[in-house]
Order: C-alpha cells, then structure tokens, then sequence
C-alpha cells in the first residue's frame, strides 16, 4: 500500500506542496553516470508517493537537466511544482571553475533559456543560484520580480544568502524559500539565514540533507570509491584523512537508526524534517536519487519522529566535521557571515 507523505507551504503565498521534494541534479550532473530510464521511473514513483516538489537548475548538465524534466513536466504540469535556478556557469574547459552572474541582462536571457528547456511557459520558483555581492541584491530581485509581473514566473526563491540579504531581498519583493545546505553535517545557516526565515515565513529548502550521500553510509572515500568525473572527489570533507575523521561521526546515527529499524539516510532525513518544527518555519528538503527504491524509502522518512534524547544525541555531529562543504566557499551564505 502506498502511503503519500503530508504537505507544507512555499512561502505565506506559495503553492502547497509534498512536504519532500526531489533533487534531479544527479539524473544529468555531478554523480557519474545514470540510468536514464530508471530516473524517469523515478520521477513517476516520487509523484505517487505525494512528492510534488521538482528542483532542478540550468546548470546541471548545462541545460541537459531541464531538458531531461521536460516530458515529465509536460504529463504532470497542474501536478508539480517546479524550481529552477539562474546565476551560476560552469567553464566546460575548466569544470571545477564557477563563475557567477547577477547582471539583469543575464537573468532575463536565463529565465527564457530555461523556460525553453523546460517547454513551459512559467516557472512556479525561480531562485537566484548564488549571488555575486559586487550586485546589490535589491537590483537583482527587483529584475526577478519583473518576471513575475511577465507572467514567466510565480514565485522566487534565494540560494545561499545570509539572513540579512533575506531581509533585503523580501523587502523588495516577497520571497518564498531559501534554499541552502543543511545536514547534520552542516548547520550554519541556522546562525543567521534560519532566524531570518522563520521571521518572514519564508520556507526553507535543505539541499544535500544527505550530505551528498555520505550520511547514508554509501561511500566513505571520495577519492578511493567514486568516479574519476564525480563532483564529490572535489569536496574536503570526502576526501583523504577528513573523510575517515568524517565517516567516525556516523556512530550515533547508526544507534538512532538501530532504534527506529531505520536506515542511516532516514535518520538523517527525519533530523533535517524535524528542524521545521525546532526551529518555527516549513522546511522542505530535498533529498537527490536517481533510483525508485531510493525516493521510497526517503519518502518513508517523513513518518519517523526522534525523540529529543536522540536530538542531543545527533547535535554534536555538525561541530566534529572536519574539512569545509566547497573548496571553495566564497560564494555560499557561510562565506559571507
């Protein structure tokens, strides 16, 4: 029997929504290779379980993402919601280089290059990938609400602010979700950017609440298990001498899962959902998989409630980390606080 997860808000008037969403990143970037008909299955197995909530971004797989949602966005349009992101390019000579634009000229081209992709005519959420703080964020947001009054977008979204930024943003136009990391490996947002949500009804969005994978136990070295093309081989945290410190963390987790007859993902998962109810806002993650038997039993987290014994128990992990989320931080809301 299929048992479909409950719901939450976008936002104070944002869409409703499975209170999980789907990450497509890795069905077309960043992961190694994928089974695309096993990801389309995906996609369908995610919208039966109550999973209405898609993110994509125009630069995973450059465009090849969006491309690849196209159909399943096509069967399902009055069914989902989908977000896609604008601002963040990648050099195809030099894969691990980011550069990013906030410029007008740049976001209008971006938002009709997706809507293309997409081969839709509107965008429920559109965010900002990152932002370039040469551009204030007051000018970048009043060039997105724009797109709402076109009638290309319904709602917008931040990547990677600080709760000031939050602030300044929703002053311009309002906002209905921050997405950023959040893990039992990362918590900083909950310093600043958390606070300020909450305050504004803005939804948080978690993404990599699995830590890329690491949190589930599926691999432990980076360099040693991965793919040589594999985005996480570019991480600190999974690699070398941090990822061994790293893996030690998961040992309350796996007591906690032990106690729930749970796996290792799901406690990680029913931590980040709880976070909503700790911290006063709704919090939709967005967990990634290209594998139906993956998004059940993300899915079937949504149903484990931890005790706060077993809270205090996981608080410690995120401060015993070694070794940064990027390489390079510059451009995340922790590099700027």
């Amino acid at each position: 029997m299929t048992q479909n997860i409950t719901t939450a808000r976008l936002g104070n008037d944002g869409p409703e929504v499975g209170v999980q969403g789907l990450g497509c990143m890795g069905m077309s970037f960043a992961y190694g290779p994928t089974d695309a008909d096993e990801a389309r299955a995906t996609l369908d197995r995610a919208l039966e379980l109550g999973v209405t909530f898609y993110d994509t971004a125009d630069v995973y797989g450059m465009g090849e993402n969006e491309k690849f949602l196209a159909p399943f966005l096509k069967a399902h349009r009055d069914e989902i919601v989908l977000a896609t992101k604008f601002a963040l390019t990648i050099d195809p000579a030099e894969p691990t280089k980011r550069r990013i634009d906030n410029s007008p000229d740049y976001i209008r081209a971006s938002v009709d290059a997706s809507l293309r992709r997409l081969g839709t005519d509107v965008i429920d959420l559109y965010y900002m990938h990152r932002r370039d703080p040469q551009v204030p964020i007051e000018e970048t947001v009043g060039v997105m609400a724009e797109l709402v009054t076109a009638g290309k977008v319904k709602h917008l979204g931040l990547s990677e602010v600080t709760g000031p930024e939050l602030r300044a943003a929703h002053a311009v136009h309002p906002i209905a979700a921050v997405q950023s990391e959040w893990s039992l490996f990362s918590r900083d947002i909950e310093k600043g950017v958390v606070p300020a949500a909450a305050s504004l009804g803005v939804a948080l969005v978690p993404y990599s609440p699995l830590g890329r994978g690491f949190l589930t136990g599926a691999f432990v070295n980076a360099d040693k298990e991965l793919d040589q093309g594999d985005f996480r081989r570019q991480q600190p945290r999974f690699t070398g001498d941090n990822a061994a410190a790293n893996a030690a963390l998961l040992d309350p987790v796996r007591t906690v899962a032990d106690a729930h007859g749970a796996s290792l993902g799901q406690v990680a998962l029913a931590w980040v959902q709880q976070q909503g109810a700790v911290h006063g806002l709704p919090v939709i993650p967005i967990p990634g998989t290209r594998k139906r038997t993956r998004v059940e039993e993300n899915t079937a987290a949504t149903r484990i409630t931890l005790t706060e014994d077993e809270l205090a128990l996981l608080s410690p992990i995120a401060a015993a980390v070694a070794g940064d989320r990027y390489a390079d931080m510059t451009y995340t809301s922790a590099g700027r606080e």
